[in-house]
């Protein structure tokens, strides 16, 4: 038993010392790769792609046929339709693919959570100045940290009214692609 254990604690030291050279070699490697690089690389933004324009439209060219014509027609080319209307890329509406309603719903969530944790702060604070209202002595004081109470109810209410919206978005989303016949997996 005391071969077996010494033989495991040498394993393990040569091992963690093959391991930590191999690291080692890795960062040296990558320092001497980050040093041959000549310029940075560029990172873009979203602000990058706003200055961008949009792309336009990609039609398919159809191959050129032409149908002979009858007796006092014209020869028409049938890869031209007679009108096409092609709506200008403001217009277009986007791709509802799994991506688009994910984006949606994990951004109508995000607001939600980011209302209720405001309404739990506020409510903490609220809390705070009523504790130092019944603690304070000094009448302008405690007139001064009431009036800070009531501006701080006033916006708890304000804040649940836009959790209480939020809400409604969030189950307004999961109706609407129950309609529109999205799977649920999409959404979470």
């Amino acid at each position: 038993m005391n071969r077996f254990c010494l033989a495991f604690v040498a394993l393990s030291f040569v091992t963690s010392t093959a391991a930590a050279q191999s690291l080692a070699d890795v960062a040296r490697q990558e320092q001497a790769r980050r040093k041959a690089i000549k310029t940075p690389s560029r990172v873009y933004t979203d602000a990058d792609l706003r200055r961008l324009p949009l792309p336009g439209p990609v039609t398919a060219t159809a191959p050129q046929v032409t149908v002979p014509a009858a007796a006092g027609e014209q020869t028409r080319d049938l890869a031209q339709p007679a009108a096409t209307v092609v709506k200008a890329p403001a217009e277009q509406e986007p791709e509802r693919d799994e991506a688009w309603w994910r984006t949606r719903m994990t951004e109508a969530r995000a607001k939600l959570d980011q209302s209720k944790f405001l309404c739990d702060a506020i409510q903490s604070r609220i809390n705070a100045l009523t504790n130092d209202w019944s603690a304070a002595d000094d009448p302008i004081h405690r007139a001064a940290l009431a009036a800070d109470r009531d501006k701080a109810l006033g916006e708890l209410e304000r804040l649940q009214k836009d959790v209480t919206t939020q809400t409604k978005a969030v189950a307004d989303i999961e109706e609407e692609a129950r309609l529109a016949g999205v799977p649920p997996g999409w959404l979470r």
